[in-house]
């Protein structure tokens, strides 16, 4: 089985349940990698870093050997100690306390693509709400320059492409993103941010030697490479579940308060990062009875999609329902490497999805939903909907 192939990147669920019900690790030839879906063995990987590393990136190449198109990550491409320090920066500077005046500025901008929506009646809620809402408040929130926004998308895609396989995928990614890395080496810079944001407020730690000037550019990096599209994806699919399930937006309409649900369970559901790589430290035995050895530097794949459908976790994997307790998904990782932005994210949701539930009395598809191709994304491309004003 291959999961990058584009039929099975087009319909994931059923290589997912194979891989996953296979055995706890198995073989995948078609990339030389170990892969796991289930829950139990995803979650303990992230919590051992000591043996599943991420230094040797989090893609299917090696970084270590020169395989890569950018500098790594600080954060994800970096195990502790060096990945302790910049992350002690990042949760000083995304801690709640720090981060509360952007509520009332998430919820203006949320109050403006709903009026747009509902105005309009039908659109693509994909484009029209899901992406337009975490592209005006977070490059805002980081304090990116106004001009140059219009490479963020095709840089993040060139980044996510870039971790899977060479192929046509990828080369799109090469083509469209074409000027976005000199803009992104241009936005990561001190000057070029604004003084009272988030970018601004992590160079500051130069000034207290907690990190140096390149690492503070590419912990801004990490902002404008992956701190957009997952949540784009994730909203895009909460919508297109929602649409179709008039049961359960009637209760989110009934009650706002449900929008963190909706979005914790569209997470798990439709997890917008469904793979991430490690690569083994030492030689593993894995697999339980079946005694297969991961050798050192070898990767694996922790299917995190798959892990988030795992029914020896869930309940009804596959049904969609805000009214399950979601706590346990993968989709932001687990221990020293879980997303460092998940507070702005669900800071996010609870802006858009609060005041969707409160302005749309029914949600209504307008047609066929259109899978994303990504390497290392899932999610839709469009969502055609109707929005019934309450």
């Amino acid at each position: 089985m291959d999961p990058f192939a584009l039929d099975v990147l087009a319909d994931p669920l059923p290589v997912d349940a194979a891989i996953r019900e296979a055995a706890p690790f198995v073989w995948l030839p078609a990339h030389g990698v170990w892969a796991t879906g289930h829950h139990e063995e995803v979650a303990a990987a992230f919590r051992d870093p000591a043996t599943w590393s991420s230094a040797a990136g989090t893609g299917l190449t090696d970084i270590r050997r020169g395989e890569t198109w950018r500098p790594p990550s600080v954060l994800l491409d970096a195990d502790p100690p060096a990945h302790t320090r910049a992350r002690r920066v990042m949760n000083r500077v995304l801690q709640p306390r720090a981060l509360a005046g952007l509520a009332e500025r998430f919820a203006a901008a949320a109050e403006e693509v709903v009026d747009d929506a509902l105005a309009a009646g039908e659109v693509d809620a994909a484009v029209a709400v899901a992406e337009r809402f975490p592209m005006t408040v977070l490059p805002d929130a980081v304090g990116m320059a106004p001009e140059g926004r219009e490479y963020l998308l095709p840089y993040a895609d060139l980044n996510f492409q870039s971790m899977g396989p060479p192929g046509v995928l990828r080369d799109e990614a090469e083509r469209r993103g074409e000027g976005a890395r000199e803009y992104v080496a241009w936005q990561m810079r001190r000057e070029a941010l604004a003084p009272d944001g988030i970018g601004a407020a992590i160079h500051a730690y130069v000034d207290s030697g907690d990190i140096t000037p390149d690492e503070a550019a590419l912990l801004v990096r990490s902002f404008l490479s992956a701190g957009i599209d997952t949540t784009i994806l994730a909203f895009a699919s909460v919508i297109h579940e929602l649409a179709r399930r008039p049961a359960q937006w009637a209760a989110l309409h009934a009650d706002p308060g449900l929008a963190r649900a909706a979005f914790e369970e569209g997470l798990r559901f439709h997890t917008p990062s469904p793979v991430i790589g490690r690569t083994a430290t030492r030689e593993v035995e894995v697999g339980g009875e079946s005694g297969a050895v991961v050798a050192p530097d070898t990767k694996i794949l922790l299917m995190l999609g798959a892990a988030n459908r795992d029914p020896r976790r869930w309940d009804d994997p596959d049904a969609f329902d805000l009214h399950r307790r979601a706590a346990g998904h993968t989709a932001f990782g687990a221990g020293v490497h879980n997303c460092v932005g998940q507070v702005i994210a669900r800071m996010e949701a609870e802006a858009l999805l609060g005041t969707l539930a409160r302005r749309v009395a029914r949600l209504e598809p307008a047609g066929g939903s259109t899978p994303r191709l990504s390497n290392w994304l899932r999610g839709f491309a469009s969502v055609p909907v109707r929005f019934v004003p309450a």
